[in-house]
């Protein structure tokens, strides 16, 4: 089987009619918001479990912000 690139796949869509175009965009952003919020969730696991195990410890949301803005 042919392996498919980004390409092919959109040369593919836009051989579809316009509504159909649409349904595929909408079903496509649907999945991948599923998808992300399946990740966040998994993450919200593992951060829980670290809490509790202590390995997390407790902060401010001003200090988070100003540790994530003295990373980059």
């Amino acid at each position: 089987m042919a392996s498919l690139t980004f390409e092919r796949v959109l040369a593919s869509a836009e051989t579809l009619p316009a509504e159909e175009q649409t349904m595929l965009a909408e079903l496509l952003q649907r999945r991948r918001t599923e998808s992300w919020r399946k990740e966040t969730a998994a993450d919200a696991v593992v951060a829980v479990k670290k809490f509790r195990s202590g390995k997390l410890k407790p902060a401010s949301a001003e200090n988070v912000i100003a540790r994530l803005r003295a990373a980059k």
